[in-house]
């Protein structure tokens, strides 16, 4: 009985798994259930898979809110200076959709960073990752990751294409430095290649470091 049940959970949370990954935007869209120890369904496996990718998280993500997922949400509100209350209600959620991703969101992050920067330095593929995090964080752009790579004109490499190639380890490891806040740009919101530039627009902003052959920029 013990075994059955064992199996019937694996399938169930691989098919959320699954869910999150292909979601429509209209899914994306809802909000997050208030969820609190002892909460279950499809929001537990997105709340824990974030706090993972902070670093908050070292369990295996699961359809349960247990003690491992309410120390380390206790753990993030108190380092983002959110009640501690070790309940993800609706400021604990944007602070974290801020500031994190879910699998298909790391997924678009590794994605654009190769695309953008393979061949670049370490620190430069997270410095594009950083700018990325930083327009999510910004009043200015789409509060999305996806919408802040996909919104129109933003890169090159969504235009062209490049976006499209399966990003490689190194991507993702940036990826994830660039999530857990390693900022090397001095939180720029831009960047692009004096080689290559060509916008008059672009090098009339505050220049704040060159990485690679990226300028960064406010």
């Amino acid at each position: 009985m013990n075994k059955r049940w064992i199996n019937y959970s694996m399938a169930v949370l691989i098919g959320i798994m699954l869910a999150l990954s292909i979601s429509t935007p209209q899914a994306n869209a809802a909000a997050p259930a208030t969820l609190k120890y002892g909460s279950t369904g499809p929001d537990v496996p997105d709340l824990q898979y974030r706090l993972k990718t902070l670093g908050y998280f070292d369990s295996s993500v699961t359809l349960f809110f247990g003690e491992n997922t309410y120390d380390a949400l206790m753990n993030f509100q108190k380092d983002y200076s959110i009640e501690v209350d070790g309940i993800a209600g609706k400021q604990t959620w944007e602070t974290l959709k801020k500031v994190s991703v879910n699998q298909k969101e790391l997924d678009l992050l590794a994605r654009i960073i190769y695309a953008e920067s393979r061949g670049e330095p370490f620190k430069g593929q997270i410095a594009v990752g950083a700018v990325v995090m930083n327009r999510v964080a910004s009043s200015s752009f789409p509060n999305t990751v996806q919408g802040v790579i996909e919104q129109p004109g933003a890169f090159t490499a969504v235009d062209d294409g490049q976006y499209n190639l399966k990003p490689d380890s190194t991507a993702y490891k940036a990826a994830l430095e660039a999530v857990r806040g390693n900022d090397p740009t001095q939180d720029a919101l831009y960047y692009f290649n004096p080689v290559t530039a060509t916008s008059k627009w672009i090098w009339s902003r505050q220049q704040t470091v060159k990485i690679g052959r990226h300028i960064f920029a406010v």
